[in-house]
């Protein structure tokens, strides 16, 4: 009988049926490592999609956003300062989105699904002068009076106008709407959470007043980290959520059983017996 190696080349040998116990073996362990191994991949795949595609931006990754601007008179002249540097985040981040504009009426600016780099030329209009806010093509028609809630009815109306699935809205506000408007607020919030829209809040030194307000609408996680509004106990965060724990342990394994396939399932090498020229022995 005769055992095989990998270029084909035979070696007689007696004890070759021996072996028949090894290659069972050899070929079992081959399918379990083969199939650990394509259950890690799969498992390390489904664990990705969980993470926060864009953890440093403003908008969710996976959604289609409205930014909702206030350009209210309460707006302070060091607030515009964090509004462009929000504004500024998005154009970096680079996430299509849609604008609303407003202080007691909303403005329709940008379509969801339109270019960031559409608002840099709303920076230049953020500039405010001395001792007075910045002059805009809106500032005529506004009246005295803030209104929320209209304007997230209008930014509403625009993802369900579009047919936006996933769709978010990030208010970018100092939370101080009229007296009056909190009742729609309220109703407009509830509104969004039926619909499935998410609403997020950047907020431009809010007064404590309207942080209560908003807080118990919407709950801490909905004010942005770094904006001005962050949640005044905010949450540590557990080193999971710095690293990929899970992710990181799934692509271990992974590599341990390749490992485990190479070392234990590798065909045996045999060197190759040099070939005799003409009458050489």
């Amino acid at each position: 009988m005769r055992l095989w190696t990998r270029s084909s080349t035979g070696i007689d040998s007696s004890d070759a049926r021996t072996l028949g116990s090894v290659v069972r073996r050899t070929r079992l362990v081959h399918a379990v490592l083969l199939v650990a191994a394509c259950s890690l991949l799969a498992a390390g795949v489904a664990s990705s999609r969980d993470l926060e595609t864009n953890p440093g931006g403003l908008l969710p990754g996976d959604a289609t956003a409205v930014v909702v601007l206030d350009l209210s008179l309460s707006i302070a002249d060091r607030d515009y300062l964090d509004m462009r540097r929000a504004l500024r985040r998005l154009i970096a981040d680079g996430t299509p989105l849609g604008l609303v504009v407003f202080s007691d009426v909303p403005y329709e600016m940008l379509p969801p699904g339109s270019p960031a780099s559409e608002l840099e030329p709303l920076l230049r209009l953020l500039v405010p002068r001395s001792h007075a806010p910045p002059v805009n093509p809106w500032v005529q028609a506004f009246r005295a009076g803030t209104r929320i809630s209209t304007a997230l009815e209008l930014a509403r109306g625009m993802l369900e106008r579009d047919e936006v699935e996933n769709g978010s809205i990030i208010l970018i506000s100092d939370l101080e709407t009229a007296p009056d408007d909190v009742p729609p607020l309220a109703s407009t919030v509830e509104d969004l959470d039926r619909a499935g829209v998410r609403l997020r809040v950047v907020g431009l030194a809010p007064s404590s007043e309207s942080q209560v307000i908003f807080r118990g609408l919407l709950g801490d996680d909905a004010f942005l980290p770094g904006t001005g509004a962050e949640p005044s106990t905010p949450k540590p965060r557990t080193a999971g959520e710095v690293v990929p724990l899970g992710l990181v342990v799934l692509g271990g394994l992974f590599f341990l059983a390749l490992a485990t396939h190479e070392r234990f399932t590798a065909r045996l090498g045999l060197p190759r017996l040099p070939r005799h020229r003409g009458g050489e022995a």
